[in-house]
């Protein structure tokens, strides 16, 4: 009896053990559910945020830094002139949060969206190709016929604010082309095909040693403000609001002051 139990015990646990080895084999190969490396850890939240163009790059960057800090949230931006955004608000297009360029737009969306915020500001300077081979050192100069110009469409906040200031200074110009976006006119300048455009300032730094930046005067400059918000439909209303709130923190400020955003 003594002799034939270890033999038992010995076989019981080699059978125990050659169950358990695939079992631990697909433990470590799964992928659990909403994660990437099979922990299975909670699903992340994928947050949509619609942005003016002009937020590109700065966005792109603060998502480095919100995602690290939040580790369980992922942001998917789509950049665009903020009258297409607001047309794909109406539309119904999936979004949680929306950042407009201009107060004017985001207020014309106050069925759509929950309370804005103005997380920050900037001003216009007028883009002009590289070494500015053309001289241009105002406004007023951009009335000359034989400067190639472009502009934002009217409907577009840079756009707006471009016509304000040319209009307040009484300066006529024809552009040769009206751009959908901000990022649109510095192309056409950084490119040569447009001899001058107004943009942000911020924008206009985003290319350093490719276009030259002519600064406007305060007092014959506009001030654009960046109202962000939730919105109604979104299906993460909390993490949306995180994230809203989040841009008015000093860490997020200080990125948005690095960019040359001002204030709000």
């Amino acid at each position: 009896m003594s002799s034939t139990l270890p033999w038992r015990c010995t076989t019981a646990a080699l059978v125990t053990a050659s169950l358990l080895i695939p079992l631990t084999a697909c433990g470590n190969d799964a992928r659990g559910p909403g994660t990437e490396d099979g922990r299975g850890g909670a699903e992340k939240t994928e947050l949509t945020v619609l942005a003016a163009s002009s937020l590109t790059d700065v966005f792109k960057a603060a998502a480095k830094t919100y995602e690290k800090e939040h580790p369980g949230t992922r942001l998917k931006f789509s950049f665009a002139g903020s009258q297409e955004l607001a047309a794909q608000v109406e539309q119904g297009a999936p979004a949680d949060a929306l950042v407009t360029a201009d107060t004017k737009t985001m207020d014309g969306l106050a069925a759509d969206a929950g309370a804005p915020t103005v997380v920050a500001k900037n001003r216009l300077v007028i883009a002009t190709r590289k070494g500015n081979p053309e001289k241009v050192g105002n406004l007023d100069d951009l009335a000359d016929p034989e400067l190639k110009v472009v502009l934002a469409a009217p409907e577009v906040p840079v756009g707006r604010y471009s016509r304000q200031v040319l209009d307040e200074q009484r300066t006529d110009v024809e552009p040769v082309s009206r751009e959908p976006s901000v990022r649109a006119v510095l192309s056409k300048v950084e490119l040569g095909e447009a001899d001058a455009g107004i943009v942000y300032r911020t924008d206009a730094a985003t290319v350093p040693g490719k276009v030259d930046a002519v600064e406007i005067p305060d007092d014959e400059n506009a001030v654009a403000s960046y109202p962000a918000a939730t919105l109604k439909s979104s299906e993460n209303p909390k993490a949306a609001a995180a994230f809203v709130k989040w841009l008015k923190t000093p860490k997020a400020q200080k990125l948005l002051r690095d960019a040359g955003f001002q204030q709000p």
